[in-house]
């Protein structure tokens, strides 16, 4: 999937069922961002109201912008989870803005199981997540997305950043087994011709991977 051509993918692509949220301006401004840096989003979307989106490899700074850009371009409500600690002040209402909801890791049960509680109440809406958590050589991914999708019955997203076509990329969309280690396999599969922006902090199990393919 990862070698092949995509189409590209516009607002109007978009099923009725796939979450939205944002203003026309603001999905002004993402298109024009991307436009001004030569990027494009590719690929197809699942018409449905709930999922995990997870966007890998992550090398680089900029690849939050072409993401943010691309989320907003497309006016999806992609949202993610950060420590209640850091929505106060100025910040919080920034980070509220781009799709931030708060948790309290402190809570019984630890972040991924707080996650869950949000994502299965209140308005659909897709959780994205950067499974390496660093932009510097993950010696592992987290596989909190993983038990997430797997507990709520949810398919798992799989966006890229390839700077060799420019291009923010959408992969593929599939449904955990419960066979984590044979899923993980086939996600890092998906990624095997994408070239980041830093390809020496590429995590462990993708380098393994170019390694000995």
């Amino acid at each position: 999937m990862s070698g092949l051509e995509l189409p590209p993918l516009h607002p109007a692509d978009l099923g009725a069922r796939v979450p939205r949220r944002g203003s026309a301006p603001m999905a002004l401004l993402g298109r024009w961002i991307l436009r001004a840096i030569g990027w494009k989003v590719v690929g197809r979307l699942p018409d449905i109201p709930r999922a995990v989106m997870i966007a890998a490899p992550h090398t680089s700074n900029y690849d939050g912008l072409v993401g943010i850009s691309a989320i907003q371009s497309l006016r999806l409500d992609i949202r993610f989870m950060a420590k209640h600690t850091l929505f106060r002040g100025p910040t919080g209402v920034l980070l509220k803005a781009l799709g931030g909801i708060p948790v309290h890791r402190g809570r019984a049960g630890g972040l991924v199981e707080e996650t869950q509680r949000v994502l299965a109440a209140g308005d659909p809406f897709w959780l994205g997540i950067t499974p390496e958590g660093t932009r510097t050589g993950a010696r592992e991914w987290k596989t909190g997305f993983y038990r997430i999708a797997l507990a709520l019955k949810l398919p798992i997203i799989v966006v890229t950043f390839c700077y060799r076509r420019k291009e923010a990329r959408i992969l593929d969309a599939f449904w955990p087994t419960g066979d984590v280690e044979k899923d993980l396999e086939a996600i890092y599969a998906l990624l095997d011709d994408v070239e980041p922006r830093h390809p020496e902090r590429l995590s462990a199990p993708l380098k393994r991977r170019r390694q000995h393919p």
